[in-house]
């Protein structure tokens, strides 16, 4: 694994300012802040906030050229698998699947998606089918991809807290070479 500097990962962070969040209030690099700083406050480990961070970095200019055509949870994970650990790949590849869990097990999730949200789970498939909700529950990490998407789905507030960049880049100095 080529692991990401810290330098490497700033620069990451930093070249998502500005761009559009999909009509959501924020831009992808304030959610991507902002869902880190949630999984802080849930008392997330380091690894898991640092995925929080990156779940969306599959639509990063960068990570999505390299990753042409790919879904953007499937190019982040590309590039996670790359570059961090398959932990982080993983949180970052299901946190779509995870909506769609959601929606299927718990009746009152669907109520508290943005209207985008609600869009994109439509061209996401759905809910997932009884098969698939027993598949993805089974996995060892599914319960990091749900805490990941709840923090993802409260991560659209102009207002909210947002994680300073130097406290990610600590986090991920922390994380062990092997994590």
């Amino acid at each position: 694994m080529n692991r990401l500097s810290r330098a490497e990962l700033a620069a990451l962070i930093e070249g998502l300012a500005d761009l559009p969040y999909g009509g959501e209030a924020v831009d992808q690099r304030t959610h991507a802040l902002q869902t880190a700083a949630h999984a802080v406050e849930a008392g997330a480990d380091d690894e898991l906030v640092v995925a929080a961070a990156l779940h969306d970095i599959g639509r990063a200019g960068a990570v999505a050229v390299r990753h042409r055509g790919m879904p953007h949870e499937h190019a982040g994970a590309a590039f996670a698998r790359e570059r961090l650990t398959e932990r982080i790949a993983w949180a970052i590849e299901q946190h779509v699947p995870a909506k769609r869990y959601l929606v299927a097990v718990d009746p009152d999730y669907h109520a508290g998606l943005s209207p985008v949200s609600v869009r994109s789970l439509r061209a996401q498939g759905g809910p997932m089918t009884p098969g698939e909700v027993a598949e993805f529950g089974a996995h060892p990490w599914a319960t990091d991809a749900i805490a990941l998407r709840r923090w993802d789905d409260a991560a659209k507030d102009p207002s909210g807290p947002v994680l300073p960049l130097d406290d990610l880049l600590d986090r991920y100095d922390r994380l062990s070479p092997e994590a």
